[in-house]
């Protein structure tokens, strides 16, 4: 609320620096950019992860460990984008997560097939046995990238899951959720993505995740859907889902939008319960939100849209 009312980024700043986020903005020169607000709430975020991970045991450590998959997945995506339009290497690297780095990363640049880039990159990282051999042929074009990362994600939430349940408990329960979302929401966009591209229905039904709320029922009538509303209709038995999309199409909010609210909540819930280890999990997912509200405000206070400033996503009321 205080973010809000500020009228200037340097105001922003010095709010801030009386936050949790303390002086992390102190050495920065002005006029303060968003991109700098963005990356710094970043680095702490992730010094306060490595900061668990570093002092964590199994089975946490493995657990937090499955946390950085999804950003190694999206840093092999982007270098992949960025590589077949061009772009300098350098400054793809610069724009990937800190959390998704590894060794190899650098190396994809040179990958021209799914085969090199298994053989040269994927082989020595955790990935590697989520590699589709179907995909081993295929050239790196635009659509066989976005396979690739739906390949992985789909592989990756299935074997968090199956691990979650593995640990039992609460942390079996909590997280069965909070991926069962994750993986429906994946199928979603991945559904609505897909129109207008060559992309067949059963290929896009080979990359639907076999968890969550939506298998097998949901996944079956998204697989058939050809346009948003067979989308929305697909959804229409689960509540949580529909009141997402009557919410997109009443307050013209975007569906992802809707989708980060209800997460929001779902994460919040995590912190109900003791002796487990989905908190870590909603930390950092919670986190990125805050960072995703902070940079939201700058941009509406360095654009002078200040009748948009409040339409961030509320965490904790």
């Amino acid at each position: 609320m205080n973010l809000a009312q500020c009228e200037t980024l340097d105001d922003l700043k010095l709010h801030l620096s009386g936050s949790d986020y303390g002086n992390f903005l102190q050495n920065e020169p002005s006029p303060l950019a968003t991109t700098t607000i963005s990356q710094k709430c970043t680095e702490k975020m992730v010094a306060e992860f490595r900061h668990l991970r570093a002092n964590a045991v199994p089975p946490l450590s493995k657990f937090l460990d499955y946390i950085t998959y999804g950003y190694m997945i999206d840093n092999i995506v982007l270098i992949l984008t960025g590589t077949l339009h061009e772009r300098d290497t350098s400054e793809l690297l610069e724009k990937c997560h800190p959390l998704g780095m590894f060794e190899a990363l650098p190396s994809l640049c040179v990958a021209t097939t799914t085969a090199d880039l298994y053989n040269s990159v994927i082989i020595d990282t955790p990935l590697a046995p989520y590699f589709s051999a179907s995909l081993s042929e295929a050239d790196l074009d635009e659509l066989n990238i976005e396979i690739i990362r739906n390949t992985l994600y789909k592989a990756y939430l299935e074997d968090f899951h199956a691990y979650c349940q593995r640990l039992g408990g609460t942390t079996a329960e909590i997280m069965g959720k909070l991926l069962a979302f994750e993986a429906d929401r994946r199928a979603i966009n991945i559904t609505i993505n897909s129109f207008g591209t060559d992309l067949t229905k059963d290929e896009r039904s080979r990359l639907f995740p076999t968890i969550g709320q939506l298998h097998p029922d949901g996944l079956a009538r998204l697989a058939r859907a050809d346009d948003v509303e067979g989308v929305a209709a697909a959804c229409s038995p689960y509540p949580e889902y529909s009141r997402a999309f009557e919410d997109a199409e009443v307050e013209g909010k975007s569906l992802e939008e809707c989708f980060y609210a209800y997460e929001v909540e779902l994460l919040k819930s995590s912190f109900e319960q003791h002796f487990h280890f989905a908190t870590f999990y909603a930390f950092v997912r919670l986190k990125e939100q805050e960072i995703r509200n902070i940079v939201w405000i700058a941009e509406c206070i360095a654009q002078s849209q200040r009748d948009k400033i409040n339409h961030y996503i509320n965490i904790f009321n």
